[in-house]
Formats: C-alpha cells, sequence, structure tokens
C-alpha cells in the first residue's frame, strides 16, 4: 500500500506563514516546555531528538539539558524547515544539534537510541499518531522518557464576548484541519496512545492559559487559518473575501482587552520506556 508523503498528511501544509507560525510558537509555548523539561531526569552526555521539530522546536533547551557531551537530534519533513532548523542551530552555536530531514513515522534511526524522546503539536497534525507513538517508542532507550505536548480543541474553543466572525472562522478551521483525519481531540488520546505503544509511568498534566491582548499567541486562530487559506478555498469552504473580513474582525475583537479567549488546551504527557 502506497504510504502518503509526511508533508502531505501534514494539516497545516507548508508555506512561509506556518514556518513563521512554527517559529513564534517555540517562544510562545517555551515556559511549558521549561516546565516539562523539569520534571524528566535529562543530564549531561545524555541524548535527545524532537521529532518534527519544525524550523526551531525546543533544539537549544535540549541541548543545554544534554550538555556538556551530550547530543541532540532534530527531525522534520518538510526540507524548508530542516534549512531553518539548521540555521537556528547555527546561529545560536548549538554545536552538538544536527537536524535530519525525515518521516517521524519511520525515521530509519537505530533503535533504543534516545534517553529522550520528544514531540509537540505533531500528533495533532497527522491522521495516524499511532504511528508516530510506536516510532518514539521504538527510538527510546530502555528506561528512557517518550514526551508530547499536544492540544485538545474540540470542545475548548471560547470567545466572550460572543462574535459571529470567531464562530465561523472556527468553523472554517475545523473543516479544513480535519480533511486528511487529524484529530483535533488527540490530547485526550495521549496516555492512550502511550499505553498501547507498550509504554509505563504515565503522566500528564494541562494548561490553560488565556493570553492577554497583545499577546501573539492570543490570535491563535487566525494565525492557523492564514496557514490553512490555500487549503479553504481549494475546497470551496470560503472565498478571499470573506476570509479577510473575518480575519479582521476576529483580530479587532481579540485586540480590546476585554475580550475573554481559549483556543484550546495543552496536554502534557511523559512516559518511560520499560527497561528490560
Amino acid at each position: 500500500m502506497l504510504v502518503p508523503d509526511a508533508t502531505d498528511v501534514y494539516a497545516l501544509g507548508s508555506n512561509p506563514k506556518e514556518s513563521a507560525r512554527l517559529q513564534r510558537q517555540s517562544d510562545e509555548l517555551r515556559p511549558e516546555s521549561i516546565a516539562l523539561l523539569s520534571r524528566i531526569s535529562l543530564r549531561p552526555g545524555q541524548s535527545a531528538i524532537d521529532l518534527g521539530c519544525g524550523p526551531s522546536g525546543i533544539l537549544d533547551l535540549l541541548s543545554a539539558a544534554v550538555s556538556p557531551g551530550g547530543r541532540v537530534v532534530g527531525v522534520d519533513a518538510d526540507p524548508a524547515h530542516v534549512a531553518l532548523a539548521r540555521q537556528y542551530a547555527g546561529s545560536r552555536g548549538l554545536a552538538n544539534v544536527e537536524v535530519r530531514q525525515a518521516d517521524a513515522r519511520d525515521t530509519g534511526l537505530p533503535s533504543d537510541s534516545f534517553d529522550l524522546v520528544h514531540a509537540r503539536t505533531l500528533l495533532v497534525t497527522i491522521p495516524e499518531p499511532a504511528q508516530v507513538v510506536a516510532e518514539m517508542a521504538r527510538l527510546a532507550r530502555p528506561g528512557g522518557w517518550v514526551v508530547s505536548q499536544e492540544p485538545d480543541a474540540a470542545e475548548h474553543a471560547m470567545c466572550y464576548p460572543p462574535l459571529p466572525a470567531w464562530d465561523r472562522l472556527s468553523e472554517l478551521f475545523r473543516a479544513s484541519f480535519s480533511r486528511s483525519g487529524a484529530d483535533l481531540r488527540i490530547g485526550r488520546r495521549l496516555t492512550e496512545l502511550y499505553r498501547q505503544a507498550g509504554l509505563s509511568d504515565i503522566e500528564v498534566v494541562a494548561h490553560a492559559p488565556l493570553y492577554p491582548a497583545g499577546h501573539s499567541r492570543r490570535t491563535i486562530l487566525p494565525d492557523l487559518v492564514r496557514s490553512l487559506r490555500p487549503v479553504i478555498l481549494e475546497l470551496g469552504l470560503s472565498d478571499d473575501h470573506e476570509l479577510t473580513e473575518l480575519d479582521a474582525d476576529v483580530r479587532r475583537h481579540l485586540a480590546d482587552p476585554h475580550t475573554v479567549s481559549l483556543m484550546h488546551l495543552l496536554l502534557v504527557t511523559w512516559a518511560r520506556k520499560p527497561s528490560r
């Protein structure tokens, strides 16, 4: 059976707007990533891999955690992201970071290679996330960590005061994002996927940040729709005029400090690969 290319099944597509959004995301979700790594006993001299690292991922945090003497590998299927991640590592002097182009479902890397295997907002974007979780478990050394940071956006999108443009933009986002089978409820499924992959000592925490007006993460919904705009137009779900008006209305509403919005929960899950 022909397996679709990894870049073809990625729900948010490949375009400069999406690359820029992912670069911002590394800064926006940095506090949650720092908190996660503080729970994991990653030490100097160990090894870590960031699957679906995008333009930067958490490569710098992993590099610092395993230095001196450790090794970090970043993996992404998009050649544009691989080039950006290599540039990112080089500009920050992350000499222990290597970035490879590969499919997170089948990296081609040796089994039992890493003390920590990490993925963030990757499983939510693909139709069969269990394949990636199985690969994460394979890559981890016995006794090593597998960790994920994934959203759960199905019933949690909220905007108050209500705005019809927000509701319409949310509808377009869900329809276009899920076109290839990606699951916006992936956050709640992480512990089940981990159990199915044979992982143990599973723990999970949830974050529900309400970003203030002016914070770049506050506009995540219109930002995601901008990344999906080519898909929305191709599917005939909307047109340029409506998308432009919706984008402006929602951004204007979110610029009001009295507006309360929550796009999704972020579920952070970590587990160990059983020792043999």
